[in-house]
């Protein structure tokens, strides 16, 4: 199993709030791990939120001794959005800023995901299959039957969060397992991807032959063609 990620500013974006981790290796009781968070709360704030989040998360994962990944995922995960929480009421500067996450573990053949937000995870192999739900005002207006999905992307209210990492009322994320096929290829995204291109653009450039550090930077360079209008974060795991 081989991975490689990178995090972009995008053209419309004076500073990168995104942060990415990625380690084909064992971390803690895991065998790999990869995660993707988007922060939000202001340049410095946000920036701040999203390295803390991930930082947090890693190193709860590094002490623990729980076996099966989605408990040790969510106890992770509640634990890091309480600390964001602490240092935001610390430090005015920092008041209200939070994250999303996406983060995923893939063990033999079964992948386990959580996410909170609206950074997303794909599995792609003969199709694209969007795994996480955004946690987002559109999403819900969608399950709901009052917006049309193709309506969505381009709504005026498309980076309202219902659920953040670091938000005053304890957020619950959302877990997946999901059983891979042969030759999968994970995608962990922040929407500056997602919001950019459509998914079966993403699904033909994943699919390519070749190194996924090329992947990548295609991935990337496909969201600055179309307007770059955020930062974009891309971890690709070739299974």
């Amino acid at each position: 199993m081989t991975s490689f990620g990178r995090t972009d500013t995008g053209l419309k974006r004076s500073s990168n709030q995104d942060s990415i981790y990625l380690s084909d290796s064992p971390i803690g009781p895991l065998p790999n791990l990869y995660i993707v968070a988007d922060g939000m709360g202001g340049h410095a704030a946000g920036d701040f939120a999203s390295q803390y989040a991930i930082r947090l998360v890693v190193d709860f994962v590094k002490k623990s001794t729980v076996k099966n990944p989605i408990s040790l995922l969510k106890r992770a995960f509640i634990y890091a959005s309480n600390e964001v929480y602490k240092e935001a009421e610390k430090d005015k500067y920092k008041n209200g800023m939070g994250t999303t996450m996406v983060a995923a573990v893939v063990i033999g053949s079964e992948l386990y995901v959580g996410n909170i937000g609206d950074s997303r995870l794909y599995v792609i192999d003969d199709d694209i299959n969007q795994i996480t739900m955004d946690h987002s005002l559109v999403e819900e207006l969608i399950r709901n039957g009052q917006l049309d999905r193709n309506k969505g992307r381009n709504h005026p209210e498309k980076n309202i969060i219902t659920r953040a990492m670091g938000s005053r009322d304890e957020a619950m994320p959302d877990f997946f397992q999901i059983t891979l096929k042969k030759n999968s290829r994970i995608l962990l995204c922040s929407d500056g991807l997602s919001n950019m291109v459509e998914d079966d653009e993403i699904r033909d450039i994943v699919s390519e032959d070749g190194d996924i550090e090329r992947i990548v930077d295609s991935l990337i360079s496909r969201a600055n063609y179309y307007g770059g209008n955020d930062n974009i974060s891309v971890v690709v795991v070739s299974v």
